[in-house]
């Protein structure tokens, strides 16, 4: 079939040949074009369009191979030989080569080639060491260096990790100023000076370096205490934590460095870095002037017990007989004079050296320093405002914690909290004496049933368990001398003897239970032990298999129970409120006690015992002296030691003939003592 001729499309209709001919219309130029568009053949111009067709398929480069039988076979190529043709022809027609892209792709996911350990070590030392001569250097000018010395820490290495902590240790020692920072956020119009504008962008790079610093520390010492990263790491990271503390407590972040050395506290386990925050947090307290870092670590403190429940080691309790409540801030000075440090010696100058000034300079220098000490004055007016209104809330915190500890009667912290009730009992408002009197006394009771083994028939096993455990921990001797320290401390420290009637308190229990246990305190084993004293297990008692507790380090509660004794002793006879006020059958009572149990108790007990009998004898001779006169006696009857009360006892129908005894003791000391005893008394006699 012949193929039909194609016509041209004519999109305009031509023009005539005279030039000068006036143009057709638009209209009948529009009815032109589709009057030649319906003769249009479109089909016959799609068939004979080009088309697309489907890529050869590639030809088998394999030759046929010729089979015995004389059958020709044909073999395909492999799948992977047809995939290089592939790529070859793909390449030569210019196509993407998708192998080749995935050949780069792997070798750029190769990791690189890995340094060794201890060459990654040395770089990093060096690093470390020039950034941190470029910081003491000119810190103000490497403002970028804080963020260096934190992505060298990022390391997954160990070694590094430790090495970057202490230096930035040694490098925010050396650049934190003497002040705190306080970041304020420039506004949109505010125009500064270059010096003023350059400060405080150092000033912002280093409390930002500072408070990611500060982050790291608390991450490692937290992951330490859970075992999820190095021990040595969380060790350095906590003793970071400690220096900086102490060396600028007045520097931004000190809450969240107290809380790392807290949340170690937080732990039974005691080990070194333990006895590090221990010590860290002591300093802090002894050197605190200012009143709020203590307040804020007292703070973090109590709560961290109350969560507890106050399972925590004694030691933890004992950081509040470190603090500087009140009193301890007043100088030494009197009415004519105030003692001065070598630092505030004023030093006049000669008068060859004195400098020539006009009228009108004299008065103006003068005018300065009157300003410039009334400034001075009232800064130290708000500053000592602000610092009792600080320690005032700290006291408020350590009270709490006591007066909690002793509602609950938590066995090993009954000593540290008695000792720091005695401590600051002066600084107990004297409306709560009744309570904590009272509270005493259970406490003293309390003590008196579980050392005689009364429990209630109610109780059920668990609660017998905790309570064989109390008693197991709790030394009720200690307890019950404490409590009787307390209790005069607290009429001692604010001259509450005085208005001791008004207040309806009374000391006749605490004298009592003093004079009942003294025969008994007389043959105690562990007279001469103190609290942390090394004990060896009794093999009769049923938990003797148990190893002894390691030794501590706590400095706080040594005394022996002969020092507790004559303490309690010393308040009850020798008062230094009222020390006539005695009555003469309280103190005959107590001189015949002393007698008897100086026969009973060691070497250095009994002469501690027959020194304070010499100034009992001193102070009231004439009181008691009918008790070493056989031939002057006062009272009718007999005396009974074991009475129920002081008075009971009937002292002066005793004598005290172990003086005849004790002159014949061992130990030289003790012979002199009882001769001082009679020189005493005959020197008060006469």
């Amino acid at each position: 079939m012949a193929s039909r001729p194609t016509k041209k499309r004519k999109l305009t209709p031509p023009q005539s040949d005279d030039e000068g001919a006036p143009r057709k219309s638009k209209s009948k130029v529009q009815k032109s074009f589709l009057v030649n568009a319906a003769n249009w053949n479109l089909e016959q111009d799609y068939e004979t369009k080009a088309r697309k067709g489907k890529k050869k398929e590639k030809e088998n480069t394999r030759l046929p191979l010729k089979l015995p039988n004389g059958r020709v076979q044909q073999f395909s190529a492999p799948a992977d030989d047809l995939r290089s043709v592939e790529s070859d022809d793909d390449w030569l027609e210019g196509a993407e080569d998708g192998s080749d892209n995935e050949e780069v792709e792997e070798k750029r996911a190769e990791k690189k080639p890995e340094i060794p350990e201890h060459q990654q070590i040395l770089e990093a030392k060096e690093e470390l060491a020039k950034i941190a001569l470029l910081l003491n250097e000119i810190p103000e000018e490497n403002v970028g260096a804080f963020k260096a010395l934190a992505k060298i820490g990022q390391s997954r290495i160990p070694t590094i990790q430790k090495l970057t902590l202490a230096t930035q240790l040694a490098v925010y020692k050396d650049v934190i100023p003497g002040y705190r920072i306080r970041l304020a956020e420039d506004g949109p119009e505010e125009k500064l000076s270059k010096d003023v504008r350059r400060t405080r962008t150092y000033e912002q790079s280093l409390v930002s370096g500072y408070q990611t610093y500060v982050k790291d520390l608390a991450r490692y010492a937290k992951a330490g205490r859970h075992g999820g990263t190095d021990q040595s790491t969380a060790s350095v990271a906590i003793t970071c934590a400690c220096n900086l503390l102490n060396a600028v407590p007045h520097f931004n972040f000190r809450v969240d460095l107290t809380k790392i050395l807290i949340g170690k506290l937080s732990t039974w386990r005691v080990d070194e870095d333990w006895n590090k925050c221990i010590q860290a947090l002591e300093t802090l307290f002894q050197e605190d002037e200012e009143g709020r870092p203590a307040f804020e670590a007292v703070s973090l403190l109590s709560k961290m017990m109350r969560a507890k429940d106050y399972h925590v080691d004694e030691s933890v309790v004992n950081l509040f007989l470190h603090l500087r409540l009140l009193s301890h801030f007043s100088g030494s000075a009197s009415k004519d004079s105030v003692e001065r440090t070598k630092e505030t010696t004023v030093t006049k100058k000669p008068k060859s050296k004195w400098e020539f000034r006009t009228k009108k300079e004299r008065k103006h220098i003068k005018e300065q320093k009157s300003l410039q000490k009334d400034m001075a004055t009232a800064d130290a007016l708000v500053s000592h405002e602000e610092r009792d209104r600080m320690e005032g809330e700290t006291l408020k915190l350590v009270f709490g914690t006591y007066f909690r500890v002793l509602k609950q009667r938590v066995p090993h912290l009954m000593g540290a909290v008695l000792e720091g009730l005695a401590k600051y009992s002066h600084l107990i408002n004297q409306d709560f004496f009744g309570d904590l009197l009272e509270a005493l006394k259970d406490l003293i009771r309390h003590s008196q049933a579980a050392e005689n083994g009364e429990e209630d028939e109610e109780k059920e096993e668990d609660a017998e368990e905790d309570a064989a455990d109390e008693t197991s921990v709790r030394n009720t001797s200690r307890e019950s001398l404490l409590c009787t320290t307390t209790a005069f401390a607290l009429l001692a420290g604010q001259d509450a003897h005085s208005a001791q009637a008004n207040l309806h308190l009374d000391l006749s229990f605490f004298t009592t239970h003093l004079y009942q246990t003294l025969l008994p305190l007389s043959l105690h084993p562990d007279l001469e032990l103190g609290a942390r004293s090394l004990h060896l297990p009794d093999p009769d008692q049923p938990g003797s298999a148990r190893p002894p507790p390691p030794p501590s380090k706590n400095k706080v509660n040594l005394q022996t129970t002969t020092v507790l004794l004559i303490r309690c002793l010393t308040a009850v006879l020798l008062p230094h409120w009222n020390i006539r006020s005695v009555p003469p059958l309280r103190l005959a009572a107590f001189a015949k006690q002393l007698a008897t149990a100086s026969l009973h108790v060691p070497e250095k007990s009994a002469r501690a015992l027959l020194a304070l009998l010499a100034d009992i004898a001193a102070t009231h001779g004439r009181k008691i002296a009918a008790l070493w006169n056989t031939e002057e006696r006062k009272g009718d009857g007999a005396f009974n030691p074991l009475s129920a009360s002081v008075e009971g006892s009937n002292p002066f129908a005793a004598t005290i003939w172990e003086g005849e005894i004790l002159r014949r003791h061992y130990c030289p000391q003790v012979r002199e003592g009882v001769k001082i005893v009679e020189k005493s008394l005959a020197a008060a006699h006469k």
